[in-house]
């Protein structure tokens, strides 16, 4: 019992991941990036107003140039979402360059159409296997999640595909959800990857497990001169509690040649 009730206040109370990283290309007239990233919120019955609105003030006050969710950020059905009414939360996000997502499994799961237009409707563009080239600076690619093709027999596009008609000494930032085959990116020519999905298994010991399952299961990697960063998520799936890790948001300052 003591075990639960620890993880449930650790489940309440997500750190700052912050962390520099330096992209070997000119960024236009820009020289840094202030990104400020989550995954894995899963709005809904759980994850309601009150951590809503402690999303939404936490990721004002670290300023950032662009807000990115990596998926997730609703959790299965949409209409707990409607019905507390988060989306008037979300339309107080701050950030010059915009609010950018991609879809993951749980927007599938309950719905990926009806999801996505709540959500695009209060504030967050979803890159839907899509890029934007911002600020004249730099690309940012929102990935389709795995899942897609599950749901709707349509193939989601590959990373070469979606990456083919960029211009690679820009930098290229990259949303997918599901950090399975990190190699694909590199090859590619992503610089910097942001995912999710994993929890590193929420609840120890299931790390152990998502260790097994994923090249990374939480945390930073470079292959080459790609970054990749696998968050443990904002919210939880299922139980409100976390054992073995703690829920995060990413401040990243990308510094470019």
């Amino acid at each position: 019992m003591v075990t639960v009730l620890l993880g449930h206040i650790n489940a309440w109370t997500p750190k700052i991941v912050k962390k520099t990283i330096h992209i070997h290309k000119a960024g236009g007239e820009r020289k840094t990036l202030k990104i400020v990233a989550a995954s894995d919120i899963h709005l809904g019955t759980i994850i309601g107003p009150r951590k809503t609105a402690k999303l939404v003030n936490t990721i004002n006050s670290l300023k950032p140039d662009i807000i990115l969710f990596a998926g997730d950020v609703v959790d299965e059905d949409v209409k707990p979402v409607i019905e507390q009414n988060l989306g008037k939360n979300l339309l107080h996000l701050k950030a010059p360059l915009g609010v950018y997502a991609s879809t993951g499994n749980h927007e599938y799961i309950g719905g990926a159409e009806e999801a996505v237009q709540y959500l695009e409707s209060h504030g967050i563009n979803i890159l839907r296997d899509e890029t934007v080239f911002l600020d004249s600076c730099f690309y940012l690619v929102g990935r389709e999640d795995k899942e897609k093709t599950s749901f709707t027999s349509v193939p989601r596009k590959t990373v070469r595909e979606l990456l083919s008609p960029l211009d690679k000494q820009k930098p290229i930032i990259l949303l997918d959800h599901q950090p399975f085959h990190l190699e694909l990116a590199q090859e590619a020519g992503v610089d910097l990857q942001i995912s999710g999905h994993t929890h590193h298994g929420q609840l120890w010991p299931l790390g152990y497990i998502t260790q097994k399952i994923f090249e990374v299961s939480r945390g930073y990697k470079q292959k080459g001169n790609t970054h990749f960063y696998v968050s443990t998520g904002y919210g939880t799936w299922g139980p409100p509690v976390r054992i073995g890790n703690r829920p995060e948001i990413l401040a990243f300052t990308l510094e470019f040649e």
